[in-house]
């Protein structure tokens, strides 16, 4: 409860306890900014002396390997010891990089500018990587419950076009924090990164594509297939977070990794279950770009914006489908290979 002075005395006594609270405050705050500039130059310090790490280890790899070549078979076991201790390096320099700032990557420049988006303290880390997560589950749940309205509840052209331009948001949206997430040590990486970006762009030219004969014809297919994709999403959040939180608690994965609208080689152990759901929603895709692409032969056709939805789905296509294919291969030969052993 706030004190409220009823007398002179009073309010001078409260005056002095706020005076002697006011150079506390800047006592504190003085030692707060000499206490950043002290970390600012330990994270120039840490980022110098990892950089100039990594080239000396890369030179000292090349002479091992030529002394290799030309030593005797007595300095073998030692030139071995070394190789093997230098292959941990790159992880454990990934580790401290996750907590240094660095420079933006291309796409959150254009964004963002150069702005540091690198969170100094593991909880800072993984409460945004939560609220991200939480992010997914709630825009999924809600395009799910808005393209199953538009498929068989409305069909105006407008409440489509909203539709639409949710998926562009929430797939730039999407893009942003998974680069601040990568900046932040996440290992979200290759395919199931660019797809948000392909995804990005296909929103954008649904969102363009003007009402005609062409674009009745394919809008109950296209919602039928985001009406699909955010179920098996769903599936996929509900499931990869359980199997994360498992792994994470087991010390096999790392406290920054996430769920992602795909499958890796984590999954293999409880998830395969999921793999007719998406390679499902790959054929799916395929359907969408073959049926497109046969829009193109029509002769009502006249918008760009057929031709150019067809490749983009084939894209997506070939992406998640070759993509999911080799993690289920590469899982298959490394089985084989420990039976072997």
């Amino acid at each position: 409860m706030l004190f409220s002075p009823g007398s002179l005395m009073e309010c001078l006594q409260e005056w002095e306890d706020l005076e002697k609270d006011y150079q506390q405050i800047q006592e504190t705050h003085r030692l707060y900014k000499q206490k950043l500039e002290e970390v600012s130059k330990l994270q120039d310090a840490c980022s110098t002396s990892i950089s100039r790490q990594r080239k000396r280890l890369k030179e000292l790899s090349v002479s091992l390997e030529q002394c290799r070549q030309d030593g005797e078979s007595e300095s073998l076991a030692a030139i071995e010891g070394i190789q093997e201790s230098m292959k941990e390096r790159p992880n454990v320099f990934f580790e401290m990089e996750a907590f240094l700032p660095k420079k933006n990557g291309l796409y959150l420049s254009l964004v963002l500018g150069n702005v540091n988006v690198t969170l100094l303290n593991k909880q800072a880390k993984f409460a945004y990587k939560d609220e991200y997560e939480k992010f997914k589950l709630c825009l999924t749940v809600l395009l799910l419950i808005f393209s199953f309205t538009c498929r068989f509840v409305v069909s105006y052209r407008a409440v489509d076009a909203l539709f639409n331009f949710l998926l562009v948001w929430y797939y730039c949206t999407l893009t942003i924090r998974e680069s601040i997430l990568i900046s932040n040590g996440s290992k979200i990486k290759g395919w199931w990164v660019f797809q948000h970006y392909v995804s990005t762009f296909l929103s954008g030219v649904m969102l363009t594509w003007p009402e005609g004969e062409l674009y009745q014809m394919f809008r109950s297919q296209f919602l039928s297939y985001s009406l699909y994709i955010n179920f098996v999403q769903f599936l996929q959040y509900y499931y990869q977070s359980g199997c994360l939180y498992r792994l994470r608690a087991l010390g096999e994965r790392h406290t920054m990794d996430l769920t992602v609208e795909g499958f890796q080689s984590w999954m293999w152990r409880g998830l395969t279950f999921l793999l007719p759901f998406l390679f499902l929603g790959h054929f799916f895709q395929l359907y969408n770009g073959v049926t497109l692409f046969r829009m193109t032969q029509l002769p009502e056709w006249k918008e760009w914006q057929v031709l150019m939805c067809s490749a983009t789905f084939l894209v997506l296509f070939m992406g998640n489908f070759f993509t999911t294919l080799g993690v289920v291969y590469q899982k298959y030969m490394n089985q084989d290979k420990a039976k072997a052993v």
